[in-house]
């Protein structure tokens, strides 16, 4: 037997605090070396943190990662220990995303990225070169200062692995994994054993299995160690690295760390047998055949032994059942998370909600309770950074600090409804429901007095003063006052977030979280500058559907009861006079399901259709129950509305990332914000192919038009934030 010892971990990097990260770092190594592992693998970019963006363009960034990887090396860090370092390097004129392998306080290698991430969320091309060298190692000259103090001059640069006396190893880096050629398998054949992939992998729900499978997937049929390292918390931006480091022998999974946790390190740590991978290679015909006639591979040869011999004082990892969280638990979890890193290292004491008892909002202060459960249960655990965090924010003292979620949560959560003459009784007693359940300072207040001074103002001004619809008043004056209502509950959640620590004599300042989720903000059923618009939005990029569902788990698991009835409820913004005859609801107002709009986000985004791929792509999944006639108003309509609100997300609130049809224009959907809302061309094919299917040409003369060709009545046309 040849016994291997080896740890990967989960890191909480800041993206430019090489401080935090180093700490991080060393810490990691220190757990590594203690358990008796002989390999240590970070995450990608772990020194500088992932999330740097166009920080990789200035030359201090790379400067200050050679600065903390010589201390690394000028210390005792990497003694007995293969440690491999996620850093930038500029090499000639070109900065590549490197993976630097050191053992003895020497650098056995450098190992840049071959292919790299710039899809969705990830731009590495606009950073970093794809290295393309293949066939040999380059020599590397060592910046002046490590070399005079390492003693070393130049490295081996690219594409390769270490031959020690008893295996060998090699990096394979995030994206590479996921390419139709990958490294490993080339690697593999020509012996390495063990496969070390640093990761800068971001929560998204329901991706976990798609990254498993895929380690899995590299060790099943040919044999191998993968081990796998990720970043775990908010480094600065809108993801949530959602760890998972891992470590998978010949297909099974033996060792799996946290997929969402408030730790700042976390290793994870397997004993393996590396006869077990020889074992199955070599009962592999066609491994054998294909090994034969391998293109060889470069490799430094490093003259050390680092597995041992049987002994049975060391016992092997077994494979385990792996760990995954349902959609609910990620949806509290992940963003739980994400809002506790922003909110420890932003200098803000709290968050505050406008909590109308709608199902948005209440899923967004459901998950400040869940994190503030688990802030508790942390510190309960023994984590200091957790505690000495949840003081200072908390601002406990005399040695106090938080034992009970509710408690913590009075502390650093502000819940307010702002309710006018068109909010119901009922939603306001389910604000005030939710808030004692989770403990936050509740406030209700009325706006009327704002809402009618400013139309008193306006009357003033212009004479007229405008009414409602259901009151006999225009479409313009409907929208008009429902806006007012909506901007005026957006300045009045800033300015309480901003003065209420002072009133209760807290230092700091609160954060406002907003409160629209992803398929409003694609539709633009959302007031631009009203309640939407806050510091940050934990469910910004969660669908409607996820969310009810989300809220029902945690009236039970979270243990807030009222949320059951919240989420029964039927949406509505509560903008317009309630009367007997009329109650405004949210897909009324949108002329749309919020499972329809789940259906156009998808199609759109993920699957890349225009008006007429998602007309064509709709014909066959609604085609039995409705006719292409009428699948064609649905898309112009979610077109229509989809083109004139575009311009909104170019200020949507900052959101957590979770949604793969996400519309957030800042980072992840790039469009344009302007359109011919007419869609003239498009609706035009639609026309055409509707006739082909119909054969009903004197019925399109006869259907409403929207925008030109075939359309829609004015559905929708109470919508209190279209075009607005």
């Amino acid at each position: 037997m040849r016994l291997l010892k080896v740890a990967t971990c989960n890191l909480n990097q800041w993206a430019m605090d090489f401080d935090c990260n180093m700490k991080h770092i060393k810490e990691s190594i220190a757990t590594a070396k203690k358990a008796g592992a002989v390999i240590r693998l970070g995450p990608e970019l772990e020194v500088t943190g992932y999330g740097c963006e166009d920080h990789f363009l200035e030359l201090d960034t790379v400067t200050h990662s050679w600065e903390c990887l010589k201390e690394l090396l000028l210390g005792d860090w990497t003694d007995g220990i293969l440690c491999s370092i996620g850093m930038p390097v500029i090499k000639g004129s070109e900065r590549y995303n490197c993976q630097v392998l050191c053992f003895n306080r020497k650098i056995v290698m450098i190992r840049p990225k071959m292919w790299l991430a710039n899809d969705g969320n990830y731009r590495e091309l606009r950073w970093f070169t794809a290295w393309k060298q293949r066939d040999q190692f380059e020599d590397f000259q060592l910046p002046s200062e490590i070399s005079e103090a390492l003693s070393q001059k130049a490295v081996p640069f690219g594409y390769g692995y270490i031959q020690f006396l008893d295996t060998a190893v090699a990096a394979e880096v995030c994206e590479e994994l996921f390419t139709p050629i990958p490294p490993h398998t080339e690697l593999a054949l020509n012996g390495v054993e063990v496969f070390m992939n640093a990761s800068g992998s971001h929560h998204q729900l329901r991706k976990l299995d798609l990254r498993l499978r895929a380690f899995i997937g590299a060790t099943h049929t040919q044999g191998g160690v993968y081990m796998y390292s990720n970043h775990q918390g908010c480094d600065g931006g809108r993801l949530y690295y959602d760890g998972c480091s891992c470590v998978v022998v010949n297909g099974d999974v033996v060792a799996q760390g946290s997929q969402f946790s408030l730790k700042d390190v976390e290793v994870v740590i397997a004993q393996v047998d590396l006869d077990a991978v020889a074992s199955l290679r070599g009962s592999i015909s066609s491994f054998q055949e294909q090994a034969s006639c391998k293109k060889k591979v470069p490799l430094v040869a490093v003259p050390c032994n680092i597995c041992l011999p049987f002994n049975l004082k060391m016992s092997l990892s077994s494979p385990l059942k792996i760990m995954y969280h349902s959609p609910e638990e990620e949806i509290a979890f992940g963003p739980g998370c994400w809002l506790w890193d922003y909110l420890r290292r932003s200098g803000a004491s709290g968050f505050l909600v406008p909590l109308s008892g709608g199902a948005d909002s209440s899923s967004v202060a459901a998950i400040v309770g869940c994190m503030c459960q688990l802030v508790v249960k942390e510190i309960r655990n023994g984590d200091e950074q957790v505690k000495a965090d949840a003081i200072r924010i908390g601002h406990y003292t005399d040695g106090q600090f938080p034992t009970d979620s509710k408690e913590f949560a009075n502390r650093i959560f502000y819940t307010v409804y702002m309710g006018s003459e068109n909010s119901s009784e009922a939603t306001r007693m389910r604000a005030k429901a939710l808030a004692d359940e989770i403990g936050s300072w509740h406030l209700d207040v009325s706006i009327d007095g704002v809402v009618s001074a400013l139309l008193s103002l306006f009357q003033t001004l212009t004479g007229k003063r405008p009414r409602y619809k259901v009151d006999g008043g225009s479409n313009i004056e409907n929208l008009g006052l429902q806006n007012i209502q909506a901007r005026i509950r957006m300045v009045l959640a800033f300015m309480l977030a901003s003065l209420l620590p002072w009133v209760h004599n807290k230092p700091g300042f609160f954060l406002v979280l907003g409160s629209s989720n992803v398929d409003e903000g694609l539709r633009g059923y959302l007031t631009k500058y009203d309640c939407s618009s806050a510091d940050i939005n934990p469910i910004g990029s969660i669908s409607k559907q996820d969310l009810r569902t989300f809220l029902r788990w945690a009236a039970t698991h979270l243990g807030y009861s009222s949320l059951a009835e919240i989420e029964a409820a039927p949406p509505t913004a509560e903008l317009e006079p309630i009367r007997s005859n009329y109650s405004q609801l949210d897909e009324v107002d949108m002329g749309m399901t919020y499972e329809e709009l789940s259906v156009y986000g998808r199609l759109r985004k993920i699957f890349r259709c225009g008006p007429l791929s998602m007309f064509k792509n709709l014909c066959y999944k609604w085609g039995a129950k409705l006719t292409p006639l009428e699948v064609a108003d649905k898309v112009k309509h979610f077109f229509k509305y989809y083109s004139i609100n575009r311009h909104k997300m170019t200020v949507l609130t900052p959101s957590y990332h979770a949604e793969s049809y996400s519309p957030e224009d800042n980072r992840f959907d790039l469009r344009q914000f302007l359109y011919n809302a007419r869609w003239p061309y498009q609706f035009r094919k639609i026309d055409e192919l509707v006739r082909e299917l119909d054969g009903d040409h004197e019925k399109l003369g006869t259907t409403s038009h929207v925008g030109g060709g075939i359309g829609v009545v004015a559905a929708g046309s109470g919508d209190p934030r279209a075009g607005l």
